[in-house]
């Protein structure tokens, strides 16, 4: 008979210690960790020095909350913005879905059309699927609609289950399980959304409850999905680094304690402390086969991960693309500028108008001379968009050199180099503006005019595409 105190690591093929049987630990009062959250002062970083190992899955995935959490944050989509945003985002994803599904809410007319149109145009990737409250109503709608998964909001942290709800660790666990099991007669995949789970009791609650989901799954045939979600961005990638706000123990004690599949788990991380990328790269490298993002990282207070930032991050721990089409973030960039009217701060990585913009004399001096020098990559061919020079009183004539090829688009021969007459004229009439006070970086057409001033038939020349040097 098999000694129940050890178990076969099905990575590894290695017989291991069975260190602890995980059940539910229901407290008379909750647990807080006020040693780490006192809510007086900033957020504690415990380490204990417990080392896990890194476990990638074969195969990372992106899913999206962009028409879920995302909207919650900003003017609600239109049906149209929704669909055109929606095709975007399938085209990104590209031929192998790595962008593998996205959420609606189903709770208004114009949130059910939005569904409707989106799947009517019989795309592969992303698939809809929805979120609900966790009611008999909602989930007959989600079967009248056809939608094969849904999200259900599963708090398990004692802030949620004592304070939020009145509950005891039993009666939430109770209470999951029943909701759970309807989604299940109904035919539908649950995809439990852990709130809060970096403050959440990680074996006395988190560990015994995803085994009976486990449990759940197993019996009925059906993958049931856990999202660990980050509710206020308190999760910390550092090795060493103690629960409950290790993401690396996160994900290695739900993978290799609560045997969840790295293909049923995803991260969802917000961006309170700055680590909402970090999080989620550090999740796929511990096991976790997805991460949960939002286009341009929108979402309630500092938002979401952005969707666009893993799809840079996948390509650089995988060594390739993919087969995701770049090119189409800033397409979607342009989108939410043009067409929603959404305000993207210029520095933001990757679809900011400034995030490959330098400014300092000495970098545009390198630039001029190889992009490749202070440009990340080639983000005129991956991204679509070619490095720039913003022009200030820094710029020196190396920048205005710059700035003169790139906007009336000189190569070869044509390239105009700092020591051009011209470059001199331009950066003295520029000179002249900020020793008169002004402090803002020179507009593209401000920077024009004054070439015509400086040179009219080279200007002229330099308009219709040619140039006198």
């Amino acid at each position: 008979m098999a000694d129940k105190n050890y178990r076969k690591n099905k990575r590894t093929g290695l017989l291991e210690v069975r260190e602890h049987d995980y059940t539910l630990e229901n407290l008379a009062e909750p647990e807080l960790f006020r040693g780490i959250f006192d809510y007086h002062s900033v957020p504690k970083i415990v380490f204990n020095d417990r080392i896990v190992p890194h476990n990638t899955p074969e195969k990372l995935f992106i899913t999206d909350t962009t028409f879920r959490d995302g909207q919650q944050s900003v003017a609600p989509f239109t049906v149209k913005q929704t669909v055109d945003l929606f095709k975007l985002m399938s085209k990104l994803s590209g031929k192998n879905g790595i962008i593998r599904q996205t959420e609606f809410f189903l709770y208004s007319d114009i949130d059910r059309k939005a569904v409707e149109e989106c799947r009517a145009l019989g795309l592969k990737f992303p698939e809809v699927t929805s979120w609900i409250r966790a009611n008999e109503k909602d989930f007959a709608l989600v079967k009248s609609m056809g939608i094969r998964e849904t999200g259900i909001l599963v708090s398990c942290s004692d802030y949620h289950i004592y304070k939020k709800m009145g509950l005891d660790r039993q009666k939430a666990m109770d209470k999951y399980l029943g909701i759970v099991k309807t989604a299940l007669s109904y035919g539908i995949v649950p995809r439990c959304h852990f709130e809060d789970i970096t403050r959440a009791d990680f074996y006395g609650f988190v560990v015994p409850f995803a085994i009976e989901l486990m449990r759940l799954a197993e019996e009925s045939g059906l993958p049931i999905k856990i999202r660990a979600c980050d509710t206020l961005g308190l999760g910390v990638a550092f090795p060493g680094a103690a629960l409950p706000r290790s993401v690396p123990g996160i994900i290695y004690g739900l993978n290799y304690f609560a045997g969840v599949p790295s293909e049923q788990l995803e991260w969802h991380g917000h961006n309170d402390f700055y680590r909402a990328v970090n999080n989620a790269s550090t999740a796929w490298l511990y096991g976790c086969g997805g991460v949960n993002c939002s286009l341009l990282g929108i979402g309630e207070r500092t938002g979401n991960c952005p969707t666009e930032a893993m799809c840079i991050e996948y390509a650089q721990l995988m060594g390739d693309d993919g087969g995701m089409k770049f090119p189409v973030i800033t397409e979607i960039a342009e989108y939410f500028e043009h067409e929603c009217g959404y305000a993207i701060p210029p520095r933001t990585p990757f679809v900011g108008r400034n995030f490959n913009a330098t400014r300092a004399g000495i970098h545009a001096d390198g630039m001029l001379k190889d992009p490749e020098i202070y440009n990340i990559f080639d983000t005129e061919k991956l991204l679509k968009r070619k490095p720039t020079v913003s022009i200030n009183n820094a710029s020196g004539l190396a920048g205005i050199a710059y700035w003169l090829n790139a906007f009336y688009e000189l190569e070869g021969d044509n390239k105009i180099d700092k020591s051009d007459p011209l470059v001199t004229a331009v950066k003295t009439a520029v000179d002249a503006e900020y020793s008169g006070g002004r402090t803002t970086v020179m507009g593209d057409d401000e920077l024009d005019n004054i070439v015509r001033f400086a040179d009219r038939r080279r200007h002229k020349l330099l308009v219709v595409g040619e140039d006198i040097k």
